[in-house]
C-alpha cells in the first residue's frame, strides 16, 4: 500500500532539486499551444489543463486520435489497461472518461498543490515505482532525478531500461517557462449537473493555494450554487494578519 502523503512529499522535494537533462522546449510549446482544448476538458473534470496536457504527451505523444487513458485508438474498444473503454466520438469524450471513470479517478481529486499534483500524475501511471522506492520515469524522465528502470509492459519491470520519453515534471517546468500563468493550487472547477461550477475551497485549501504561489486575490473564488439556475455567489477570502 503506497503512502500517498509520503509520495507527495518525496516528489515535492525532487521537484525542488530537479534539473533537466534534455531539451523539451518544442514539445512543451506544442502542449501550451493546445491549451484551450485542454481547458475544455478541465472545465468538465476539474483536472488542471497542464496536467491533462502532460498525460496526453506521455500516453500517446499528443495524438488526438488516441485515448488519454492508455493511448489506444479512441474509435474502438481499448485493449490495454484500462481495457474495455470506448469507442468514443471524440478525443475530449475519451479524455473525460479516462479522468472521471478510470483509476485513479483524477476528476475526484481536489488538491492540486505541488506535491499532490506530482503524486496524482505518478499514480495515474501506477504505484509500481513508488512500491519499489524508485523515482517514476512517468514523472521524472528527462531530469537528473531519474536514471533507469521502467515497466516495459503491463506488470513487467526492467531495472536497466531507460525511458526516453519526456517525464511530466520536465514538461511542466518547461511549460511554466513558456506560460507563467500555470500555477499549482487547489482545483477550482467541478461538474454540477449540466453546468460547470467554480467552487470555494476550505481555509486549509486556501492556505495550501497561497503556499503554492497563489496571490490572495486569486484565492478569492466564485461559487456557483443553484438548482437548475446559474447563480454566482462571490466569496472573498481575506488574509488575517496578526
Amino acid at each position: 500500500m503506497v503512502d500517498v502523503n509520503a509520495l507527495a512529499t518525496a516528489n515535492a522535494k525532487r521537484w525542488a532539486a530537479a534539473q533537466p537533462t534534455r531539451n523539451f522546449s518544442s514539445i512543451a510549446k506544442r502542449l501550451v499551444e493546445a491549451k484551450e482544448r485542454y481547458r475544455a476538458v478541465e472545465a468538465k473534470t476539474g483536472v488542471p489543463w497542464f496536467v491533462i496536457a502532460v498525460i496526453h504527451m506521455r500516453e500517446s505523444s499528443q495524438s488526438w486520435s488516441r485515448s488519454l487513458a492508455q493511448g489506444d485508438p479512441i474509435d474502438r474498444v481499448s485493449v490495454h489497461v484500462p481495457a474495455g473503454r470506448g469507442p468514443f466520438a471524440s478525443w475530449e469524450a475519451a479524455a473525460i472518461d479516462a479522468l472521471a471513470n478510470c483509476h485513479p479517478f483524477l476528476a475526484r481529486k481536489k488538491n492540486w498543490s505541488l506535491g499532490p499534483t506530482l503524486a496524482n500524475l505518478e499514480l495515474y501511471n501506477g504505484a509500481g515505482y513508488a512500491s519499489k522506492g524508485r523515482p517514476s520515469p512517468y514523472v521524472w524522465a528527462g531530469t537528473d532525478q531519474y536514471i533507469s528502470g521502467k515497466y516495459v509492459s503491463d506488470g513487467k519491470y526492467d531495472p536497466n531500461h531507460v525511458d526516453t520519453q519526456p517525464g511530466c515534471a520536465a514538461l511542466i517546468k518547461e511549460m511554466i517557462r513558456l506560460d507563467p500563468s500555470i500555477k499549482f493550487g487547489m482545483s477550482t472547477t467541478a461538474k454540477v449537473g449540466s453546468t460547470t461550477a467554480v467552487v470555494v475551497g476550505t481555509a486549509g485549501g486556501a492556505a495550501a493555494a497561497a503556499s503554492a504561489g497563489w496571490s490572495w486575490v486569486e484565492v478569492g473564488l466564485t461559487a456557483l450554487i443553484a438548482a437548475g439556475i446559474i447563480t454566482a455567489i462571490v466569496f472573498f477570502i481575506k488574509k488575517v494578519r496578526s
